[in-house]
């Protein structure tokens, strides 16, 4: 049996309102909120009682998402969010922007700083990192040409 997809991509944070609130401005959608809780999903996490508020949020083409999920119960153990690029385990989420100068202009009003600078890749794209809500790491790409 062959892979369908990659359904979404999981980010623990601690601020789900303000992660919401900045992946909107980037201009992901909200899909929906809701609370999970109960026996099935600590069998699902191994974590056994867990309480978690998540909002789905789903990129324009409708292809991807970001899971974010705010630990109400058990509490949070570990905190990778500012782990360098070159880190083990979750790195970041790359986007393409169709414009990077307004997205960062954006996005830096809502506490965005830029982790290196914006590098140009041939010419093919625009790139660079951010560091977002709570201390995310974030790509941009801009396609050029």
């Amino acid at each position: 049996m062959a892979l369908k997809r990659m359904d979404n991509v999981g980010i623990v944070v601690e601020d789900l309102n303000g992660t919401i609130d900045f992946f909107r401005e980037l201009g992901l959608e909200l899909e929906g909120r809701a609370t999970i809780e109960g026996e099935w999903a600590g069998r699902v996490t191994g974590l056994g009682d867990q309480h978690v508020e998540i909002a789905m949020m789903r990129t324009p083409d409708g292809h991807s998402r970001l899971e974010l999920s705010r630990f109400l119960r058990p509490p949070v153990v570990a905190d990778h969010r500012n782990a360098p690029v070159n880190a083990l385990g979750y790195l970041r989420v790359m986007f393409t922007v169709d414009d990077i100068d307004d997205t960062l202009a954006r996005l830096r009003k809502r506490g965005a700083e830029l982790v290196g600078e914006v590098v140009r890749y041939q010419d093919v794209y625009r790139l660079c990192y951010i560091r977002g809500p709570e201390g995310l790491l974030i790509g941009l790409a801009q396609e050029l040409g």
